[in-house]
């Protein structure tokens, strides 16, 4: 008998793309998405959205709790903190693109009914999404992408990327084989976690004006 691998066991969302066609195509494939084992547990793939001619596009890490949910990046409290650092650093957030580097909700919960806490996703997850985020790049193309915490920054600019050296500054980079420019910050949820939230919350607004600065 011969034995054959499930998808998810590829670690890769390539085989998943559509051949052609917009953001609504890109959506409508990622739903089905089994590029690696996180689509099990997860409720559904929450892609990224907003204009396909925005400006500027915001990568988180992945899908929180409420995200997973509603199948809505940043509508839980880390979006909602995200929103008003953005308007209050000049950028609207109806303009803007947001996504994150994972598409699924990783998480751990001791028993159902539980809460589920949220679990970050290695490197092998993230490469395996990487072609969802290459594709979203192509198809956008913004001026500046707002790089959030750690695991996006690792995601699009390799493992050594640490975000408190570089938060608050212009980056130009190849990405996916295009130049871009890039603003790293830290993940809006770190801001919730902090013990002195409004100092943290203040650097997260100074990092996206540098950001609103080299859209002007």
């Amino acid at each position: 008998m011969v034995r054959t691998e499930a998808p998810e066991d590829a670690y890769t969302a390539e085989p998943f793309l559509p051949g052609r066609g917009g953001l609504p195509a890109l959506r409508r494939a990622a739903a089905g998405c089994r590029g690696c084992p996180l689509h099990r547990d997860a409720t559904q793939t929450v892609f990224g959205a907003g204009a396909a001619d925005a400006r500027v596009m915001l990568v988180g890490e992945q899908p929180g709790d409420q995200e997973d949910r509603q199948g809505k990046p940043f509508v839980g409290p880390a979006g909602k903190l995200l929103d008003r650092a953005l308007e209050e650093a000049g950028i609207d957030p109806s303009e803007a693109y947001v996504t994150n580097a994972v598409k699924h909700f990783k998480f751990t919960q001791a028993e159902p009914r539980k809460r589920r806490i949220h679990k970050a996703p290695n490197l092998r997850e993230t490469t395996a999404c990487g072609p969802w985020l290459a594709a979203e790049l192509a198809v956008v193309e913004p001026e500046l992408i707002v790089v959030l915490g750690a695991t996006a920054g690792k995601a699009l600019l390799g493992s050594s990327f640490r975000v408190t050296q570089v938060r608050g500054t212009v980056l130009e980079e190849d990405i996916h084989g295009r130049p871009e420019r890039l603003v790293p910050t830290v993940h809006p949820s770190s801001v919730l976690r902090s013990d002195d939230r409004e100092a943290a919350y203040r650097g997260l607004v100074s990092d996206l004006k540098v950001a609103a600065d080299a859209l002007s």
